[in-house]
Parts: C-alpha cells; structure tokens; sequence
C-alpha cells in the first residue's frame, strides 16, 4: 500500500469538504458522475421498457401484465444495484489495521423495497437532471460557435465561458452524490446507526476510564509519593547523623538508595497513568517529552492552535508514546518524524520513521491497540509500511469540542 492509498478520502464527502480545489484533481467527480448517470439510465431504461411494453402489439392485458412485472423486477434489483452502486462513492469505514472493510449485506425488508421504488420511479430522473443541468448549461456554451444566431462576440465568450463553468459543474454533482450515497447508506445497512451506537458506547466507556485514571493519579501524587519523598529526606538526614563507614550508616544509606529508586519509579508509573506535563502545557510540551526520552532521535513539527479537547490530547499522546516506542523496539530506524496538524476540525497527526517497515497488526498487539484506542475517540489509524521501509503512521482524531 503506497502512501498516498493510505491517507485518500473514503468517500465523496469527505474529497469534497476536505479540499474542495483539490476534489477536481482527483477521481470523486468521475466517480460521482458514474454514480449519477448510472441511477439515472437504469430509471430511463426501466421507463423506456414500460412505456415499450404498454404501446406494444400484445394486447392491453399482456402489455400491462409484462410492465407490472418488469417494475417489480426493477424494484428489487434497485436495492442490490445500490449497494454496488455506493461503492462508486462510498468506501465504507475502516481503520489501517483492518483496510476498508465489507460492508453488511443489505436486508431484504419493506424498507429495501420501498427504496427500490423510490430510486427506481423517481429519485432516478432527479440523478439524471442533476447531470444534464449541470454539464448542459456549460455544454450549452461551448457549443455557441455551432449556432447559427450567434453573434461574433458571443462566438468568442461562450466557449470561454463554458470551459469556466465546466470544472464548476463536477460540485453540484459531487454534492448531489453524496447527498445520495448517504440516504441509500441509511436505508440499506441500518446496522450503522447500531455501529455508531457501540463506538458512542465505548468513547463513554474510555472517558469514564480516563477519569479514574486522574484519580489514581492524584491519589499516588498526592499520597505515597509525598510519603516516599518525605521517607526519603529522613533516611539522608539519618545519614548524616551516623558515624560515617558505621554498619548503622551503610544500612542507612543502602536504605536512602532504595527509597530513591522506588520515588524515581513511582514517578514514573504517575507520568505513564496520567502525565501532568500533558494538564498543565499542552500536547506540543508533552510530545516533547515523549521525544526527549526517545532512543531514537525524533524531529517535531507541531502546528497547533493552542489547547484541543482533552480526549483528543489524551489520545494523542498515548499514540505518539506508543508508537515511539514500537519505532525503537522494532523498527531499525535512526530516525522519526512526528508532525501533527489541526485542519477542518481534525487532528492529523503522522509519525514516520526510516526504518525496516514491514509492520502488521496481525502480527502483534500494539498496533491494534493504538487503532482500538484511536476509535474510541472517534477517529481512525492508516498505515502505510511496505517491506524495506519506510514507515507511515497517521492518526486522524476528530478535535472539535472545547479545549482542556
């Protein structure tokens, strides 16, 4: 999987709201087209056969006997036809652990059928106007020369006009595709509002146990470590009033040395439950942080607008500590990079590194786990790690919300 595959929009939405100048450098307006034209001609050819089959020399029964069936077939083949359909313009979801995913089959109920019937008598010629309003008014322009009332100037500045006009068009198709794609999604595989429902679920779930996280947090700062530090001051002075090289003073000082490395641990097991720099300063100190005590020498581009959300940062930063921590464990790499970027509402944050690649899911727990953790925030991992190197993690969290 390149880089480019693992960081492209899933569906035509998102190409749209994402990089509304980019959208006509990329396949989504072709692909909205198809998506359109496709509806639309099924609907005309569904019409055209009735309308075939009612002034056909068979008789008025046996004419409308042959079109009622021949809507009945159209009707339940509109269902199906959409879900391969949406695949022009929907990807489905997914995150970089598992790749798009297969979509649920769509259930044969009353509810298909009736948007069998919807597509088929009437949303069908809306797809079709949509396309012929929207390229026919430019087309309409570029054909001026061919007329034989126009006028020189006009031969001049239609064509201009409509080769103008003509990138314009790909918007009102690619917005009335998704618009489309979105209902035939909700009619279709209704187990995605059943979907949202468990990932809503789960982010209360992580919230709640982010909360208790604090908790013990506050509870070991402000308790055992105060203890420990306080313990820790009484062993030195004891030292002190010892005979120096008396059994009494090295049992001391050996003590002093214990309750030193148990406060060094203490602390921390406080920064991994919950990290006080990341409270206090931000996400961009607390990378910083995790960078700083990285082993492998770790480059930061952090382009932020001040505080985000505290789920957000949370996730982040557990994201960028653990994937750091698998670069220096497993990678190979001399070198990282985490760039993080807040744009259209979304925390895009990329970790790469220079090392071997290769990295699977499959073939451990960390991975999954970073994916999981994102999800849980609403968000979703790609990765892109080809044998050889290098390595691309991304990280898109939705960051909407009030900050920290």
């Amino acid at each position: 999987m390149d880089r480019a595959a693992a960081v492209s929009p899933r569906t035509v939405l998102e190409a749209l709201t994402r990089s509304p100048l980019g959208f006509l450098r990329t396949a989504w307006p072709w692909r909205a087209l198809g998506y359109l034209l496709s509806g639309g001609v099924f609907a005309t050819g569904v019409y055209l056969g009735v309308a075939g089959l009612l002034t056909a020399p068979i008789g008025t029964f046996a004419g409308m006997l042959c079109a009622a069936a021949l809507v009945v077939f159209a009707v339940a083949l509109a269902g199906p036809l959409e879900r391969r359909r949406l695949a022009l313009v929907d990807r489905g979801d997914g995150d970089g652990s598992r790749g798009s995913g297969d979509r649920q089959r769509p259930r044969r109920s009353p509810r298909t059928a009736g948007y069998g019937a919807v597509s088929v008598l009437a949303v069908g010629w809306l797809d079709l106007a949509v396309v012929l309003v929207s390229l026919g008014i430019p087309g309409f322009l570029l054909l001026t020369p061919f007329q034989p009332t126009a006028l020189p100037w006009q031969t001049v500045a239609g064509p201009v006009a409509g080769a103008l006009l003509l990138p314009v068009a790909a918007y009102p198709i690619g917005a009335w595709a998704a618009v489309r794609a979105a209902v035939g999604r909700a009619v279709l595989f209704p187990k995605d509002r059943e979907l949202r429902e468990v990932v809503r679920s789960r982010a209360r779930l992580v919230d709640a146990f982010e909360t208790e996280r604090r908790r013990i947090e506050r509870d070991l700062h402000d308790g055992a470590q105060q203890r420990l530090v306080a313990l820790t001051m009484k062993l030195g002075l004891a030292t002190l009033d010892l005979p120096p090289g008396s059994a009494a003073a090295k049992q001391v000082g050996e003590a002093h040395a214990l309750a030193k490395e148990a406060l060094t641990e203490l602390r921390e097991l406080i920064r991994g439950i919950h990290p006080q720099i990341l409270t206090e300063r931000g996400l961009p100190a607390a990378a910083r942080d995790i960078a700083g005590r990285c082993p492998v020498p770790t480059d930061l581009d952090l382009d932020l607008p001040g505080r985000l959300p505290a789920a957000v940062e949370q996730t982040a930063y557990y994201v960028t500590a653990e994937a750091l921590t698998n670069i220096a464990r497993h990678s190979g790499a001399d070198r990282c990079r985490v760039t993080a970027r807040c744009r259209d509402g979304v925390l895009r944050l990329d970790i790469e590194d220079n090392g071997s690649g290769d990295a699977d899911p499959a073939r451990g727990t960390g991975l999954v786990g970073l994916a999981d953790r994102i999800a849980a925030a609403d968000g979703r991992m790609l990765l892109s790690s080809p044998p050889g190197g290098p390595t691309l993690l991304r990280a898109e969290i939705p960051c909407a919300g009030p900050p920290s």
